[in-house]
């Protein structure tokens, strides 16, 4: 029997694709479900199943992310609203689709092609091209690679540090200060460039030489001089905001 998985972040639509499949493929067996990109891709490394019926757009990754991690692992049909750019790609045959809501008539006619495409023993199709091509004309793009990890000095020793233990970075005129709530490090690179490469809803760059983690932060204060001053916590040093960046605080 052919399996499958499901993703959408809406149960009614699963539900509803669930159904009509029933209708349409009565032999397709639905392995399991999944509400969002990162659950799909799990799923298909648990089940591995023949397709994946995925929600374009979906929280946390989206259906094209999810597609692209998949790869060759199953055939790929993406349940989509109609879409200009999605629809001209379907169509000329690179991967298969669903509309929303899912149209008996129109899902009759895909079954018939992912019949085939499994009747032949084909490998699903290598899109990793076209799913970036895709993202880019719908306005899905892609998270950038951020660093997971800084390797540091501390003496004579080289640490490889997770980059969401850092509590912040300081630079001088040589080094950056790598602080944890354990211990420091130092590293050549500047505050520059790792405001660069570090995910920015992560770590605010709250000074031209300071990027602190904002989950480390435990409140802002101002001082005599009227300087804004952030509070980290599980520590007693505070780090100077510039006026540059006394905006990211006005909320707090």
């Amino acid at each position: 029997m052919p399996t499958a998985i499901i993703a959408d972040d809406e149960r009614l639509m699963r539900d509803q694709l669930k159904s009509r499949l029933e209708q349409v493929w009565p032999e397709l067996e639905i392995l399991d479900e999944a509400k969002n990109g990162e659950e799909a891709v799990a799923l298909v490394e648990t089940h591995k199943p023949d397709l994946a019926f995925l929600d374009i757009r979906m929280p946390v990754k989206t259906g094209l992310e999810a597609a692209k991690e998949i790869g060759s692992k199953a055939h790929i049909v993406f349940i989509t609203a109609y879409d200009q750019y999605a629809i001209q790609a379907f169509d000329h045959g690179a991967v298969d689709y669903v509309l929303k809501p899912a149209d008996v008539e129109r899902l009759t006619r895909t079954v018939e092609r992912l019949k085939a495409r499994l009747t032949a023993q084909s490998q699903p199709n290598d899109m990793s091209i076209m799913l970036s091509q895709l993202a880019k004309q719908m306005g899905i793009a892609p998270k950038p690679d951020y660093l997971q990890w800084i390797q540091a000095s501390i003496g004579q020793e080289l640490r490889l540090i997770p980059v969401e233990e850092i509590l912040f970075f300081q630079s001088d005129e040589k080094y950056t200060r790598v602080q944890t709530a354990t211990y420091e490090a130092l590293i050549r690179k500047p505050v520059r460039d790792l405001a660069d490469e570090l995910d920015p809803a992560l770590f605010w760059q709250i000074h031209r030489s300071t990027l602190v983690n904002a989950k480390a932060i435990s409140g802002v204060v101002r001082d005599l001089r009227g300087r804004h001053l952030v509070q980290i916590k599980g520590l007693t040093e505070k780090l100077e905001v510039s006026r540059s960046f006394v905006h990211l605080f006005k909320q707090m």
